[in-house]
């Protein structure tokens, strides 16, 4: 594959652009998963998790990106403007194989190339090099660091290790909790029923203080769904299923298992020659990224 290519797509694109993709890459925080591709290991996002994004009160902040109403009623602009990324190689569509390994599949770049909330898109970027310098040098230190601990200053060695015990401490005390809080459950199930919870919140996903408050509360399971409301997702989830039948061009797993790295780097040079505008309602990539030459 050629790299020289998909940096001068990158270079050709915008500024605004090319700062709402750096946005997107190093702070808006999306989730990215794991992937294979072409036997090099990549990361990869749901459309819909960049379409939050961009709609988030984060972005409304940036300066010199694209506008987009945050009271607008449907994702159609930050759509608009994520598929017009793809013309730039910062990222293009996937389809997703089996697992390779504990965490990661294997993908393969697909002909046609749109964006869809559903869809899946491998980075082609590379994060902030400056923050990966920054973290490499960072860890070298703090090994040179451990390395020489014998070398440190008197005062150095025995400030760590008050630390270090008052960090035991701390992790002693969070677990001494957790087994009281499990005691007092078990006595008040029996005595009191349904029980009371120690701080019910210390393993939720919230903040540091609101993991401690409420100081108490009873042990009231979540209410069920209706079976109305249970059929109905089960209904979308038929809609979702089709819906990525028919954008995988019947493609299905065993394609993405027998794609050779070969083949996959061959897609990815189609995909690294061509011009900057795409259509919206998708093409193949022979057709999105035409030679310069014409």
């Amino acid at each position: 594959m050629s790299s020289l290519n998909m940096r001068d797509n990158h270079q050709r694109a915008p500024p605004e652009l090319k700062r709402v993709v750096d946005w997107l890459r190093n702070k808006s925080g999306i989730k990215t998963k794991q992937g294979a591709l072409a036997g090099k290991r990549v990361e990869y996002f749901k459309g819909k998790s960049a379409i939050k994004a961009l709609r988030s009160p984060a972005y409304q902040k940036l300066k010199n990106v694209p506008a987009l109403d945050p009271n607008a009623g449907d994702d159609e602009p930050a759509r608009q403007l994520l598929h017009s990324l793809i013309p730039h190689t910062f990222f293009l569509r996937i389809q997703r194989g089996p697992s390779i390994s504990s965490g990661v599949k294997a993908v393969q770049i697909v002909p046609q190339q749109l964006f869809a909330p559903e869809e899946y898109y491998v980075w082609l970027v590379d994060p902030n090099p400056i923050r990966q310098l920054a973290l490499a040098i960072g860890m070298v230190a703090v090994v040179l660091a451990g390395v020489m601990f014998p070398l440190w200053p008197i005062k150095m060695r025995v400030g760590v290790w008050y630390l270090s015990v008052g960090v035991l401490g701390l992790v002693a005390a969070f677990f001494g909790l957790a087994i009281v809080r499990l005691v007092v459950w078990l006595i008040t199930i029996v005595v009191a029923r349904p029980g009371i919870w120690i701080f019910p919140n210390l393993f939720a996903d919230v903040g540091f203080v609101d993991s401690f408050i409420p100081l108490w509360g009873w042990d009231v399971p979540p209410p069920k769904k209706s079976k109305k409301s249970s059929k109905h997702g089960t209904g979308d989830g038929h809609e979702k299923r089709s819906k990525s039948k028919k954008s995988s061009g019947g493609g299905g797993i065993s394609a993405a298992a027998a794609a050779s790295a070969e083949e996959q780097a061959q897609m990815i040079d189609e995909a690294t020659e061509g011009p900057d505008t795409t259509p919206l309602s998708g093409a193949r990539i022979e057709e999105i990224f035409e030679s310069d030459d014409e």
